[in-house]
């Protein structure tokens, strides 16, 4: 049940990202980034998560997702 879960946040928080952040990516690309989104934000905000449930571990994948994207386009555009 834990991966169908990390999968449908993921993908939920990729969407969310790559609209805010203006980028075009395929399916399998914004669950990607959702997910190491996630995992991201899960890690920085877990005492936020604690404290305030699932819509915390939500807004930590978002917000873990925007600086993946963030991070992967400063990288990205130097190859």
């Amino acid at each position: 049940m834990g991966i169908i879960y990390l999968v449908i946040i993921g993908a939920a928080a990729g969407f969310l990202a790559t609209r805010l952040m203006k980028i075009e990516a395929n399916i399998i690309t914004t669950v990607v980034i959702g997910m190491a989104g996630a995992l991201i934000g899960g890690l920085v905000l877990r005492t936020l998560a604690t404290v305030m449930g699932f819509m915390a571990g939500f807004v930590g994948a978002v917000l873990g997702a925007l600086v993946l994207i963030w991070v992967w386009q400063q990288w990205g555009n130097r190859r």
